[in-house]
């Protein structure tokens, strides 16, 4: 059948995570539960950073917009994967699944590059202190993020009109809890060698682009920290960047074990249970990380919670 922007499928069926009725309600309470987590999680700490004038700095500025990000693919794939829980079954139209696809890839792919970005601050407040102001300007935050958001939109953009050009014929069950692109692939009736090779090519694009400016950014550091003469100036300038490690372990660690593998040999089990930790359990441990690891952020939260407790007991 030749390739072209239509579809004989109208509908797919996502089939979710299993098929056993005794595990739905367990499954949806637990999914829930991570999902109003990750939601006040990030929420909160955007709400706080914008509350708090000693965290009106770049390096919260970007953290704002990591759980902005965050707060949206999470909200992208676990708000339908609920649902199916709740109805048994979980149908979606092929607009909808290209529309979540589309939105998935583009909030993934942004969150790495934030993560990059935030490297890079991380670079110049301790590697060039006295030029931090100059150099990581309101004006170049703001171009930094809005090429974080560009970025993402083009990859999923070249990513779904590529999915646009392929047929789906009779199979409309996907194997999988939302429109994802290798559980998609595995349905078309087209040849899917080009789209095998766009993901590849742009995987490898993202990583390689993310990967150096993390490990350019963070080589530095650990040059400019070996020359601090005291320990205690070392553990100071280390501890800044230790929150940002631990998210970028996780959310590499997370997508390139779902994504950079061949899909020759791997699992359908295998393949989800990765992708739920990328979609779920990251977003959930990222703002945990920053708020419970960050000693700012710990002091502007007792500061909120000081004032409102007092201003609330004035009121009596």
């Amino acid at each position: 059948m030749a390739t072209g922007n239509h579809s004989l499928v109208t509908e797919f069926i996502l089939a979710g995570l299993t098929e056993r009725p005794d595990l739905q309600l367990p499954l949806f309470l637990l999914f829930l539960g991570i999902f109003v987590v990750t939601a006040a999680g990030n929420l909160g700490l955007i709400t706080l950073i914008r509350l708090s004038t000693s965290l009106h700095s770049p390096m919260y500025f970007f953290l704002t917009n990591l759980s902005f990000v965050d707060l949206c693919y999470s909200s992208v794939t676990t708000p339908k994967m609920l649902a199916g829980f709740v109805a048994g079954t979980n149908s979606i139209s092929y607009p909808a699944c290209m529309t979540q696809l589309h939105l998935f890839l583009l909030f993934v792919i942004a969150d790495g590059f934030m993560l990059t970005v935030m490297a890079y601050d991380r670079y110049v407040a301790i590697c060039h202190p006295l030029l931090y102001v100059t150099i990581m300007s309101p004006r170049a935050c703001s171009v930094l993020v809005a090429g974080v958001y560009i970025t993402g939109s083009v990859c999923a953009a070249v990513h779904t009109a590529y999915m646009l050009r392929l047929s789906f014929c009779r199979k409309n069950v996907i194997n999988h809890y939302f429109c994802d692109i290798r559980p998609l692939l595995a349905l078309s009736c087209s040849r899917t060698d080009i789209n095998e090779l766009v993901v590849f090519a742009s995987g490898g694009f993202n990583v390689a682009a993310t990967s150096m400016g993390i490990l350019s950014s963070y080589t530095r550091i650990l040059a400019c920290v070996l020359r601090v003469g005291s320990g205690r100036g070392r553990a100071k300038a280390l501890g800044t960047c230790s929150s940002h490690i631990m998210a970028v372990i996780l959310f590499f660690g997370s997508g390139a074990f779902t994504y950079l593998k061949s899909s020759s040999g791997e699992s359908p089990g295998e393949g989800i249970v990765s992708s739920l930790f990328c979609t779920t359990v990251v977003p959930m441990l990222n703002p945990l990380i920053y708020s419970l690891r960050n000693q700012n952020v710990r002091d502007a939260l007792r500061k909120i919670l000081r004032r409102n407790v007092f201003s609330g007991l004035d009121r009596y």
